[in-house]
């Protein structure tokens, strides 16, 4: 009995601790709304050209944040024909043009609403196939206004987007039809002119960019599934027809497309592709591209250099497409390290001037600060040996890899068996075992037959989310998970073997090694890592030290209660900042929105989503009288485990 007690106080106590830890934040006297801030809409999905996710917006401040409630939500539709291993996804970020809102699914629905009501003004269902793509999602759209049109002339204003299939859509921004002048009927195959392709091999999730009267797009190629896939070229195409105008596939030097000419090819195939968002200095005539991996992602033995440019910021003309510079951010990648976010141009203060710089967040946790003009490092880098023993045969490692010389800037955890954790010695036990019997020599120890720890995980210490920058306090907002995974080579003939049987792995058909690849997880379901799994940090680039850093996110919703503790999560998605010192981010695998003081990281409040917020929210405010909404896509995530949704929901100051 007594036994029993001690239990149930051990239980109340949790239970009490876990509802006070999650209780709603920012309460306190009501304050009025101040109508006297400046005004802003939200025209590009990064908040700017150069992406960002700044906000001038004043009206919603430390003060008040707590007075946020629902204002309106909107359902933009279940994808019901998704095959059975893909995942549906709702992560796009809205923008605000021309008095509304727009925003895209993965589906390839694409609707315009009143931005202060959430009622659809238009929609317009491209019905993308599905078939071969396993990640259906769409991030945003691309608002463009012809500033010579005529006032009121059919598609002056354009909105631009990709669908997973493979097209690119042009449609009038004020009735959603297609712009007839645009391609075929408002539409580009990007699949015609690529060579040969299967279904799946083309995907766009980023919204393309303009500049110079040219629309400008990347894409998703297939990670690991063969060889053979297409190139990963970025095309330009002209905004009013559709016209290419040039583009530009990553090769090494003194490699042409013209080699493949007499095959038919009109590109070299399997270079690195650009997935992520790009970015665009109207000003400078300059494109800056992230780029992924050659294929496969983990076997260079058969790239045979063409990932010269792999998982690297590179510069381009705009009007040409004539390569200005490049860095490269991991040499010769093998873990899947590709560059996953949006580069982020600022003005870098520094001695009483301002240099145009460029903020590179990567998988591997580290932050790159580059010269936008030139691509040279404006805090040092360095190159350090790295572990050259223990990989596949045949596989030529880099000797060294870089590293920013200030820890400040690399946000991944370091790893050792001593971080090892479960709930329980069983469980501890379990994953133990897991470390022991894998490689880990540390960060970029190289894929092997017996197993290897890749630290941080194929999600990356950040991902696609990227960074944040409040320009004015030159303070860079970062979120980060820390989850290990082990990826485990198979030789080519025993994984067709496998794979024959029904075991499930990624093929990398044409390389002599499949691979398996799992998150790093206990028999209970919680990562092999003490917590915290994911943080919100600060970094100040003016000095290039570190703020702060918080825990990101509670255990609800992936825990029963009471075990509902804020050990930080896994997340997936990014931050908006605003001029009111505010940080307001979802990403979390609990369903929250949540806003922290960007001088202290605290939080200050929280709204419940009715799905995973894995998504970038955004905000705006129309008018003088006006209010100021924050908006984000509460989609969620089947591979993360959040609850999977088609809401998109505003938030706005209660009167």
């Amino acid at each position: 009995m007594a036994g029993w007690m001690h239990r149930s106080r051990v239980a109340i106590a949790l239970m009490i601790g876990a509802m006070l830890s999650l209780a709603g934040c920012g309460s306190g006297s009501h304050q009025p709304i101040d109508y006297s801030g400046p005004v802003a809409d939200w025209t590009f999905t990064g908040g700017a050209e150069g992406g960002g996710h700044f906000s001038p917006l004043t009206q919603i401040t430390a003060g008040n944040v707590g007075q946020l409630k629902e204002a309106w939500t909107y359902h933009i539709g279940l994808m019901t024909n998704a095959p059975a291993m893909s995942s549906p996804t709702f992560e796009a970020t809205p923008i605000v043009a021309d008095g509304k809102m727009f925003v895209c699914s993965g589906l390839g629905r694409i609707v315009a609403l009143d931005p202060t009501t959430g009622k659809q003004v238009w929609a317009f269902d491209q019905k993308a196939d599905p078939k071969g793509t396993y990640l259906l999602n769409c991030r945003g759209v691309t608002y463009y206004h012809d500033a010579r049109a005529a006032p009121g002339a059919v598609c002056a204003s354009r909105i631009f987007s990709g669908t997973i299939d493979g097209k690119l859509m042009a449609l009038d921004a004020a009735t959603g039809r297609p712009c007839e002048d645009f391609g075929r009927d408002g539409r580009l195959n990007l699949l015609d002119g690529l060579g040969k392709t299967q279904l799946g091999d083309l995907a766009i999730s980023s919204a393309p960019v303009i500049a110079d009267d040219l629309v400008i797009v990347g894409g998703r190629i297939p990670d690991n599934m063969r060889v053979d896939v297409p190139a990963g070229v970025v095309r330009a195409f002209d905004v009013h027809t559709g016209k290419l105008v040039w583009a530009w596939n990553p090769l090494p030097p003194g490699r042409s497309d013209k080699e493949v000419a007499a095959e038919g090819e009109p590109y070299i195939r399997a270079t690195p592709n650009v997935w992520a968002p790009m970015a665009v200095d109207a000003a400078r005539h300059m494109l800056f591209l992230p780029t992924g991996n050659a294929a496969p992602d983990h076997v260079g033995i058969t790239r045979h250099g063409l990932d010269y440019l792999s998982s690297s910021v590179v510069a381009l003309d705009t009007r040409t497409g004539e390569m200005k510079w490049h860095f490269q951010t991991v040499h010769h990648d093998l873990w899947d390290y590709d560059v996953p976010s949006q580069p982020v141009l600022f003005d870098l203060e520094r001695g009483g001037r301002k240099i145009p710089a460029l903020a590179q967040s990567t998988k591997v946790g580290h932050i790159f600060i580059l010269d936008r003009e030139t691509g040279q490092p404006l805090f040092p880098v360095v190159e350090k040996p790295v572990p050259q023993t223990g990989g596949l045969p045949g596989e030529k490692l880099s000797p060294t890899q870089p590293f920013p010389a200030n820890p400040a800037f690399i946000v991944r955890r370091d790893l050792s068996e001593k971080d090892i954790w479960g709930f329980t010695p069983w469980d501890r036990g379990k994953c133990r075992d897991m470390f022991r019997n894998a490689d880990w020599k540390g960060v970029f120890t190289p894929p092997s037959t017996r197993g290897v720890i890749t630290f941080p995980s194929f999600m990356g210490a950040t991902n696609w989310g990227g960074v944040a920058i409040d320009q004015a306090s030159q303070v860079m907002i970062v979120n980060t998970t820390q989850v290990p995974a082990i990826v485990t080579m198979v030789p080519r003939k025993q994984a067709d073997e496998r794979m024959a049987k029904g075991d499930m792995m990624l093929p990398a058909i044409g390389a002599p090694y499949a691979n398996t690849m799992q998150p790093m997880l206990s028999p209970l379901g919680a990562p092999c890592i003490s917590p915290p799994w994911g943080t919100l940090l600060a970094i100040d680039l003016k000095t290039g030290k570190r703020l702060w850093e918080e825990p990101l996110g509670t255990t609800r919703d992936v825990a029963p209660f009471p075990l509902w503790f804020k050990w930080g999560v896994p997340n997936l998605g990014g931050s908006v900042v605003t001029a009111s010192g505010l940080v307001f981010i979802g990403a979390t695998t609990d369903n929250y929105l949540r806003a922290f003081d960007i001088r202290t990281g605290k939080m200050l409040w929280k709204g419940r989503l009715p799905g995973g917020g894995q998504a970038t929210p955004m905000t705006f405010r129309l008018t003088k009288n006006g209010k100021q909404y924050v908006v984000i896509a509460a989609g969620g995530h089947k591979y993360l485990g959040t609850k999977v949704s088609d809401t998109l929901v505003a938030y706005a100051l209660g009167d």
